[in-house]
């Protein structure tokens, strides 16, 4: 990976780009959330004949979800300070599992969809 690239995630990471240290924990809980929707999405219209796009949602709940991690581990990775000192700590916390959760979701809603249309 490019080291411009490199700086840039760890930037975005710590705020540095788009605002102060708790930009980077609320941009991984909001991707990581945005991944759980997908992927609750297409684990629901997973078994429905006729839903399209179902293997798409499943795809972007686990792309979504892995940023979300990955943002949330780089922001954990380069906060100063504890939780409750307004770093956004423990936002970072909750978008992991979050993140996860989105995975999880995504991974489910493709083996389903796979089973049904294959």
């Amino acid at each position: 990976m490019d080291p411009s690239t490199v700086r840039t995630w760890l930037a975005a990471a710590e705020g540095g780009i788009i605002g102060d240290g708790r930009t980077g924990a609320n941009l991984a809980l909001a991707v990581g959330a945005v991944g759980v929707v997908l992927g609750w999405w297409a684990v629901r219209s997973a078994g429905r004949a006729g839903t399209g796009g179902t293997r798409g949602g499943a795809v972007a709940a686990v792309a979504s979800g892995a940023a979300g991690v990955a943002l949330g581990v780089l922001h954990l990775v380069t906060v100063d300070g504890g939780p409750g000192t307004g770093n956004g700590m423990a936002g970072a916390l909750v978008a992991v599992p979050l993140g996860l959760a989105a995975v999880v979701l995504g991974r489910r809603a493709s083996a389903r969809s796979g089973r049904v249309n294959g």
